[in-house]
């Protein structure tokens, strides 16, 4: 099987003046194979049909529908349980190897019909671009000095990149 690599050093060897038997030659090639290639312009991994079709029939078809009205009704239930439940109410129909499948076929009905997931929005730090100030009043702290109360603002500045930071105190919030 002619990998990717070879047929790339295949085309640089073309375009360094190599004839082609020489260049199939060194990339241990066919000459025929080493044509095909170089009239295609496409790597050996691009030939390849993506495989979308299965290799055999669903041992949980007969099933799914009860697995499925499960998963409705418990959406955090594992395939584990699910499988040994299974077993236990099929004996002989489902060996301890399908369980694979199941988790399977599960992950990808959770992706497709179950519950919401959680949303988030990732947060992308760039040095030298966002910070991040509070002020804090420390009135409820009951803070003293010298038994007199001192009431003033906390003013802390985060460099959000490097997670550098800096507090001090104020005593209002204007400059």
């Amino acid at each position: 099987m002619v990998t990717d690599q070879q047929v790339r050093r295949l085309m640089m060897l073309l375009q360094q003046g190599l004839t082609q038997q020489a260049a199939a030659d060194r990339t241990a090639m066919a000459v025929n194979t080493a044509r095909k290639y170089r009239r295609s312009g496409r790597l050996p991994s691009q030939w390849r049909p993506e495989h979308a079709w299965r290799t055999r029939d669903d041992p949980y078809a007969d099933v799914w529908d009860g697995i499925r009205r499960q998963l409705e009704a418990y959406p955090r239930l594992q395939a584990k349980t699910i499988f040994d439940a299974l077993q236990r109410e099929h004996p002989g129909d489902f060996a301890d190897t399908q369980l694979r499948t199941l988790q399977r076929r599960i992950r990808q009905w959770r992706c497709l019909s179950g519950p919401p997931g959680e949303v988030f929005f990732a947060q992308v730090h760039r040095p030298g671009v966002l910070c991040q100030s509070d002020f804090t009043h420390t009135g409820k702290l009951g803070i003293t000095i010298g038994g007199t109360s001192f009431d003033h603002l906390l003013y802390h500045f985060v460099l959000t990149y490097s997670n550098w930071e800096h507090c001090t105190v104020c005593f209002s919030e204007s400059f």
